[in-house]
């Protein structure tokens, strides 16, 4: 169960909040537990929004995004996120289940996209303390500064849900996938995290959890509202 209130609809939500879970829905054809969980907040879902939207518009494309954010979620230890990334990365970027494994272990099988990741990973490993030359072997696989700027932002968008979600326990409402091990705190100073295996086979949601995943009621939708942009997203319309 969710330790924090996830409106049953957008009616439930916070008035303030309400024309951003109704642009959401328009976008994606269904309103997933994430926006749900943050729209307690109507400034922190503007926010995310409007972070997440402008990022649309950047110079990535829409297969190293989901790239980045499968890689992160397996990293922080996001459950939520791995699910909703997979499905995504595998029905709306169209990436296969060869890549999304590579992703989930910090690379990737095209040459370009990998150097992304890796620098992405690096990122969330080392808090931001990255080398010269970190920054070197991004740039040489011909990432240039807007683009290593946009991987450090996708990275912070992605820890944001992450963090969410796992201070939330949001129910995830994405066909689940487990994580490969949990997250645990950093111990002494930069460093890799220290994380601790998971069973195979292990659910990470709390015990008792009971999901059914719900499709999104217009795939069509769905592909439209991050292939493009969610731009309008960032406005509330």
């Amino acid at each position: 169960m969710s330790r924090i209130n996830i409106p049953a609809s957008i009616e439930a939500a916070p008035a303030a909040a309400k024309s951003l879970l109704e642009a959401v829905k328009k976008q994606m054809g269904s309103v997933p537990n994430l926006f749900r969980a943050v729209a307690n907040s109507p400034a922190a879902l503007e926010g995310y929004l409007g972070l997440n939207g402008a990022l649309a518009k950047g110079s990535l494309d829409s297969k190293t995004r989901e790239r980045i954010a499968i890689a992160v979620a397996e990293v922080n230890g996001c459950g939520y996120c791995l699910s909703a990334h997979t499905y995504i990365g595998k029905n709306v970027a169209k990436l296969d289940d060869a890549e999304i494994t590579a992703n989930r272990s910090g690379v990737s099988n095209d040459l370009k996209a990998n150097a992304a990741v890796h620098f992405a990973v690096k990122v969330v490993n080392e808090r931001g303390h990255v080398s010269d030359a970190d920054i070197a072997a991004v740039k040489a696989a011909g990432f240039d500064d807007a683009q290593v700027v946009e991987i450090v932002l996708h990275v912070a968008l992605n820890t944001l849900t992450n963090y969410v979600n796992e201070v939330a326990k949001t129910e995830i409402d994405f066909p689940v996938v487990a994580l490969r091990s949990a997250a645990r705190p950093l111990v002494g100073g930069r460093g890799r995290l220290d994380r601790a295996a998971t069973p195979a086979g292990t659910d990470p949601r709390p015990e008792g959890f009971n999901s059914t995943f719900k499709p999104m009621e217009n795939d069509n939708a769905f592909r439209h509202s991050y292939d493009p942009r969610l731009s309008g997203l960032s406005r509330g319309h």
